[in-house]
C-alpha cells in the first residue's frame, strides 16, 4: 500500500484517531494514580493533572495543524505517535524517581504550596510531552481525511466520534480492568504496546522503510517492560509485605516483630495498625476507646444489654478489633468502601469475623439504613483529606439521627493545628458544634491526630466518669484516665462547612503544607549552612 492508497484508506486513519483518544484519556488516569502515593489523589492535584494534559493537548492541536498544512506526509504523524508511546512505556521506570527528584528539589526551592508545585512540575515534565504529540493527531487526521469541502463536514464529525469512542473506553478500561488488575505500571505499557502496533501498521502497509525506527522502538519498549512490569512506588522499601492497587487506592502492607501497618500514600502515615501482641495501640484509636464509655457501654453491660457500634472508614479494622477485645457487650459494624482493603484486614491484619463489613461509602449507608447507634465513629479520609460529603451539616445530622439516645459520635481529625487558626481541623469542629450541642477535644500526643467527640447528652462526661469506675481492666482504665485528663470543651466559631460549600482539599493541603514545612525546617537549614556537604 503506497502513500496515496494509505490516504484514502480513512478506515485505518479513523482507527489511529480512536486509539490516539483512548490513549489520551488512559495516560490521564494513569497520571492519577501515578501521583496520588506522593501526592494524593484529591481535587487539586485531579485539578493539575487535567490543566497540564489540556495544556499540552492545545499546543498539540496548534503544532499538529500547522505541520500537516506545511507537509502532508502522514509518515511524519506517525512518527511522533511512535515517539509518545516510547515515552509512555518509559514512564513506570523512570516516572517514580523523577517524581522524587523533583519533590526534593521543590521542598529546597520553596517556603510554600509544596505539594501543589511538585505535582504540577512532574505533570509538566513527565506527561506533557507524549500528550502535546497525541495532540497532533486530530488536525493532521482531518488535513489527511478531507480532500473536498464536499464532505469534510462528515469526516471531520467522524473523526471527533472516533476520539470520543475511543476516550470513553480509554476512560473505563484502566479504572476498572487494568489498573485493579495489573497495576498502573502495566496500563502504561498496554496502551504504549497499542500506539507501537499501529506505528508498525503504518510503516508496515505503506512500504515506507522505517526498519531502523521500528526496531528501535520495539527495543526501547522490551527495555521498559523488563525495568517497569512491577515497578514499586516506595521503591526505597526493600521489606514490603504486600504492595498493590485498587480502584480507589495505593496500597501498602509493612510487617515487623511488633506490628502490621497499612499506608494509602507512600509519605503521609498510617492508616490501619495491627498490633500482634494485642495491647493498646498507643495511636488515637486507644482515645477514641473513650466514646463507649462516654455512651454508658458498662451500664448496658451490667443490664444485660449489649452497645452498637458503628465505624464509617473501616480500615482493615483496628478500631472494631480493640472494641470486640476490650468489651463482651458490642456488636460492631463497620463501612468500608474499598473491598480490597477489607481482604487485606482479613489476610493480615486478623480482623475478627464477628466484626461485619459492609462495601460502601459512608454517607449512602447512613441514608440507606435506620439502625441506631449508641457509638458512630467517623474516621475516613481520601488520602491525606476527609471526603467532602463527609465533612458537611448536612453528614453530621445524619449521623445525629442515627445515634440511640444518650449516644456519642467521635471524630479522628488528622493533621492537628491550632484552633486559632483557619484549618481543616477548625472548620470540622466548628461544623460539628452547628450540629451537636456538647463538643470535646483530646490531643493525641506525639502524633497529629486530635478526637472529638460529639453528643446531645449534656451529662456525658458525668456518664464516661462513672462507666471508667466499673471497669476491671487496669490498662484500659489508666487509659481513658489519661483521656478523661486532657478533654478539653471546644470552643466552637463559625467556620461552617456545607454540601455546596466545604473546601476540604485546600485546606487539607495547606495542613500538610505547613507540616511538611515544619519538618523540613531543619534540614533546610543546614543545607543553608553547611551546603550539600552538610546534609549528606
Amino acid at each position: 500500500m503506497d502513500k496515496k492508497s494509505i490516504l484514502n484508506n480513512k478506515l485505518f486513519l479513523y482507527m489511529t484517531e480512536f486509539f490516539a483518544g483512548m490513549s489520551v484519556m488512559a495516560v490521564e488516569l494513569g497520571a492519577s494514580r501515578l501521583l496520588a502515593p506522593y501526592f494524593s489523589s484529591s481535587q487539586i492535584v485531579w485539578t493539575i493533572i487535567i490543566g497540564t494534559i489540556m495544556i499540552a493537548m492545545a499546543l498539540g492541536n496548534i503544532y499538529g495543524g500547522k505541520a500537516a498544512d506545511k507537509n502532508p506526509d502522514p509518515g511524519r504523524l506517525y512518527k511522533r505517535i511512535l515517539i509518545a508511546a516510547i515515552w509512555i512505556a518509559a514512564i513506570p521506570v523512570l516516572g517514580k524517581y523523577i517524581i522524587i527528584a523533583i519533590s526534593a528539589v521543590v521542598i529546597f526551592a520553596v517556603n510554600s504550596n509544596f505539594l501543589v508545585i511538585a505535582a504540577f512540575a512532574t505533570c509538566m515534565i513527565v506527561f506533557v510531552f507524549p500528550l502535546f504529540l497525541l495532540g497532533t493527531v486530530t488536525p493532521s487526521l482531518a488535513k489527511y481525511t478531507t480532500q473536498s469541502l464536499e464532505d469534510n463536514g462528515k469526516i471531520i464529525g467522524t473523526l471527533g466520534a472516533f476520539n470520543t469512542v475511543g476516550s470513553i473506553i480509554g476512560t473505563f478500561v484502566p479504572t476498572f480492568v487494568t489498573i485493579p488488575a495489573v497495576g498502573t505500571s502495566i496500563t502504561f505499557l498496554i496502551f504504549a504496546a497499542i500506539l507501537i502496533a499501529l506505528c508498525i501498521a503504518f510503516f508496515v502497509s505503506s512500504g515506507k522503510k522505517e526498519t531502523k525506527k521500528i526496531a528501535a522502538g520495539i527495543l526501547i519498549f522490551l527495555v521498559c517492560t523488563f525495568f517497569g512490569h512491577s515497578t514499586s512506588f516506595a521503591f526505597w522499601e526493600n521489606n514490603l509485605t504486600y504492595e498493590g492497587e485498587s480502584v480507589y487506592n495505593y496500597l501498602q502492607v509493612k510487617e515487623d516483630p511488633y506490628s502490621v501497618i497499612l499506608s494509602t500514600n507512600v509519605l503521609f502515615g498510617v492508616q490501619s495498625i495491627h498490633i500482634k501482641s494485642g495491647e493498646l495501640t498507643g495511636m488515637y484509636y486507644d482515645y477514641a476507646l473513650a466514646a463507649p464509655y462516654m455512651s454508658g457501654i458498662k451500664e448496658k453491660a451490667a443490664a444485660g444489654e449489649d452497645s452498637e457500634i458503628l465505624i464509617l472508614g473501616m480500615g482493615t479494622g483496628t478500631y472494631a478489633t480493640q472494641l470486640l477485645k476490650s468489651f463482651d457487650n458490642v456488636n460492631v459494624e463497620g463501612v468500608e468502601i474499598d473491598d480490597k482493603i477489607t481482604d487485606l484486614a482479613h489476610e493480615y491484619f486478623e480482623l475478627p469475623d464477628e466484626a461485619k463489613v459492609t462495601t460502601y461509602d459512608g454517607r449512602a449507608y447512613l441514608a440507606a439504613v435506620d439502625k441506631k447507634y449508641d457509638v458512630i465513629m467517623v474516621d475516613a479520609y481520601q488520602d491525606i483529606t476527609i471526603p467532602f460529603q463527609m465533612s458537611s451539616t448536612e453528614f453530621f445530622n445524619m449521623v445525629k439521627e442515627h445515634l440511640a439516645p444518650g449516644g456519642v459520635m467521635v471524630v479522628n481529625m488528622n493533621m492537628y493545628s491550632d484552633e486559632n487558626e483557619a484549618t481543616i481541623n477548625r472548620y470540622l469542629a466548628d461544623t460539628i458544634s452547628s450540629v451537636f450541642d456538647n463538643v470535646v477535644t483530646v490531643k493525641v500526643p506525639n502524633s497529629t491526630n486530635k478526637e472529638l467527640f460529639a453528643t446531645d447528652n449534656a451529662e456525658f462526661m458525668n456518664r464516661f466518669s462513672e462507666n471508667i469506675r466499673l471497669e476491671n481492666d487496669t490498662k484500659l482504665r489508666t487509659m481513658m484516665d489519661i483521656v478523661g485528663l486532657n478533654v478539653m470543651p471546644y470552643n466552637a466559631g463559625d467556620k461552617i462547612m456545607t454540601d455546596d460549600k466545604a473546601p476540604v482539599e485546600l485546606l487539607g493541603m495547606k495542613q500538610i503544607d505547613s507540616i511538611i514545612k515544619d519538618e523540613v525546617g531543619y534540614y533546610k537549614e543546614i543545607y543553608r549552612t553547611q551546603g550539600l556537604e552538610g546534609l549528606f
